[in-house]
């Protein structure tokens, strides 16, 4: 586990809600979802993985900053809980991950002239076609 990842579990709040999905009648009796909450600034991350982690949370994030995540899956509290950490842990890591950067493609020089004389072909095709002339 990260760094940020290890602060960012001291950080994270619980709380525990009625939930709808599998459980039986136990689901009208036990609040077995798990609202996770995770202080966005307090994690004082750097601009470019800030801006990733924003762009993957999307609407999960509010405007004060903070990932709230429902995790509602499973029958039981710590199985819920086990999953919103597992998500908002992964969340962290991929936000971490710098995007590959793009390589630009060099054609060369025969590729070139046969994808030009393709692009040629195709033209005299295009421009010999429409209405005859008796």
């Amino acid at each position: 586990m990260s760094d940020i990842v290890s602060r960012a579990m001291g950080l994270v709040e619980e709380s525990f809600i009625a939930s709808s999905g599998p459980g039986g009648q136990n689901v009208n009796k036990v609040a077995t979802a798990v609202q996770v909450r995770l202080d966005v600034f307090a994690l004082r991350l750097e601009p470019a993985v800030f801006n990733r982690l924003k762009a993957l949370a999307g609407s999960r994030m509010t405007s004060k900053g903070e990932i709230v995540l429902t995790a509602r899956s499973y029958r039981t509290q710590e199985a819920n809980r086990d999953d919103a950490r597992k998500r908002i842990t992964e969340m962290l890591e991929e936000a971490q991950r710098a995007p590959r950067v793009r390589k630009k493609s060099r054609v060369n020089r025969i590729n070139k002239e046969a994808r030009i004389k393709g692009k040629k072909n195709r033209g005299t095709v295009k421009a010999n076609r429409g209405k005859v002339e008796w």
